[in-house]
This record gives C-alpha cells, structure tokens and sequence, in this order.
C-alpha cells in the first residue's frame, strides 16, 4: 500500500509525522506521502519541516516517508510559485487541491494546477474531459479518494479518466489514525468507484511507478 496525500498537525491533521508513519507501516504501508495544506502563509514553514521529518524516519524504519505539500484554496494566480518553492525547498510530491464539491474551491483551480505540472490534482469533482485530456498530457495524476467529505464525485473521475486516459492514484487524505486504511478498503472504495480489477492494479502501480522515479532521481 502506497499513500501520496496525507496530513499531519502541520496543517489540519491529528497526529505528528512520526506517528503517523509508524501507523502507517503496522498497517502494511509501504510508503507514504506527508502533503499538509499550505498556502504563502507557512509554505516556507512547513515544507522544510516535512523534509526534515522524513530525512529522519527515513534513516530508521522500513517505510519510505515523502515529503510533500497540498497547494489549498490558493489564488490560481499562485499556483505555478508555490508549486516551483516547494520542490525547491524539499517537495518530492506536489498535490494540489483540487475543486472538490464539499468545498468552495476557486472555478479553475483544476486548470491551472495540471498546467503548473502539479504531480496530482486531488479530489477534482466533476473535472472535465478537457482538463482530465490535459491532465494526461502533463502526466499529472488525479485521485480516486478516501476521503468522505471528497468521495462523492469518484466515479466521474473514473469514468473520465477512463474515456481520456489520464492516470488515476488512490489516496486516503488522512488526517487522523482512523483515515489510515488497508489495501483491501483501499479495493472497496476503489470498486465503488466502478474500476475493474485490472484497472485498480494500473492504479495501484501508478503509485508504485511515481515511488520508483523518486527513488531513481
């Protein structure tokens, strides 16, 4: 089991990077992505601290901890910036935030967010066949989610990424023990969500592929 989005008390989450990871790894984990909110305001922050996190379970434990950051509510105009300071200050994964239903995301978050090149657009609601086209494009990622109050537009993104071609990821958006799931809820929400057994192997191997390019470079 691999997870790309996942949050700490670096933003919103309930547990410390370290407890979240060694959760983690009891329940199979084979790596994990730390991706709290950020915008301007403790970008410059919380990203170093995540990479200084990982560096030090990395040293240690079994499961392989990426640091990372999810761009959130942010002004479209921002996006490309605070994309270029992330990676530039220790993001291996840059999530964007993506316009989900449950939230007023700003109209064009998704656009913009794939043409900054984000590495996933999480929870993108009722995303278009445009964007999802671009998406594939770019190599950008979208998510098939975990998450209740982000869940409900899973089939739509499935269905779009299918007819386009775009590839999908599965992420739990973890903000506290509970959200920490196993491969096998991971196969329950993902069936839900109307993808065939090989498609939620491509999908779990879209993760598995993105782990492997970081490790390579």
């Amino acid at each position: 089991m691999i997870d790309l989005h996942t949050h700490t008390i670096l933003s919103d989450g309930e547990l410390l990077p370290s407890e979240l990871a060694r959760r983690a790894e009891v329940k199979g984990y084979r790596a994990i992505g730390i991706t709290d909110h950020c915008d301007w305001s403790n970008i410059d922050f919380v990203v170093p601290h995540i990479a200084k996190a990982a560096a030090s379970l990395n040293r240690h434990w079994k499961i392989k901890v990426i640091p990372g950051v999810e761009l959130t509510h942010a002004p479209i105009e921002e996006i490309e910036s605070l994309t270029r300071f992330a990676r530039e200050n220790g993001a291996k994964i840059v999530v964007a935030h993506g316009e989900t239903l449950s939230e007023p995301v700003i109209k064009g978050t998704n656009r913009r967010a794939i043409e900054c090149g984000v590495n996933i657009l999480a929870h993108p609601g009722n995303i278009s066949e445009e964007d999802a086209r671009l998406a594939k494009e770019k190599g950008v990622m979208l998510e098939i989610t975990a998450r209740k109050s982000h869940n409900a537009t899973n089939k739509h993104v499935a269905d779009i990424a299918r007819k386009t071609g775009a590839k999908l990821v599965f992420n739990t958006d973890a903000h506290k023990a509970e959200n920490i799931i196993t491969k096998d809820n991971a196969i329950e929400v993902m069936s839900s969500a109307g993808l065939s057994k090989e498609e939620m192997e491509k999908v779990f191997q879209n993760s598995e592929n993105f782990i492997a390019s970081l490790l390579i470079s």
